[in-house]
């Protein structure tokens, strides 16, 4: 018999498309487990409507729930968007310690290109929050490029969403 723990096990398994690091869960975009006998329902909400890998994460949860004997089906949620702030403290940590530089937590207020230009993100690599934006696009909507003028490394900064 599936259950919702193991259902939520499995799903904690499935690396991000992106950022293989972080599992599906530890980034937030799973948003709810309804198990009814053999019959599976996710919530899952993505980082951004227009995410090229939506159906490959939707096909990862599906088989994953398949594997433990069940039949899901995989319900993406438009109206609750995604934030940074949904990253679980093992998520973030696990960012750190692959060279991203997690996320701020969400202020009350909008993100402010003074907030992005500021020094106070510390560099993954040496903790230094001597760093610099180099470029406010990254390889991804939520992420900008930083560099570090302690160690000289450039690293990811996840923009707080």
């Amino acid at each position: 018999m599936v259950t919702v723990a193991a259902v939520w096990e499995a799903l904690a398994e499935i690396p991000d498309p992106e950022i293989p690091v972080i599992s599906l869960v530890d980034l937030g975009v799973v948003k709810a487990v309804q198990v009814d006998g053999e019959h599976v329902r996710i919530e899952f909400t993505p980082t951004f409507m227009g995410c090229p890998a939506l159906e490959t994460m939707r096909r990862q949860m599906e088989e994953s729930v398949a594997a433990l004997g069940g039949e899901a089906h995989v319900e993406v949620v438009h109206d609750d968007s995604w934030s940074t702030d949904r990253i679980t403290p093992a998520g973030r940590e696990k960012l750190r310690e692959a060279g991203f530089a997690p996320p701020a937590p969400r202020s009350a207020g909008a993100t402010t290109l003074v907030q992005l230009r500021s020094n106070a993100f510390r560099c993954p690599y040496c903790g230094s929050t001597d760093t610099r934006l180099d470029n406010l696009f990254g390889p991804t909507p939520c992420r900008s490029i930083r560099y570090c003028e302690s160690c000289r490394q450039p690293f990811e900064q996840f923009k707080t969403l």
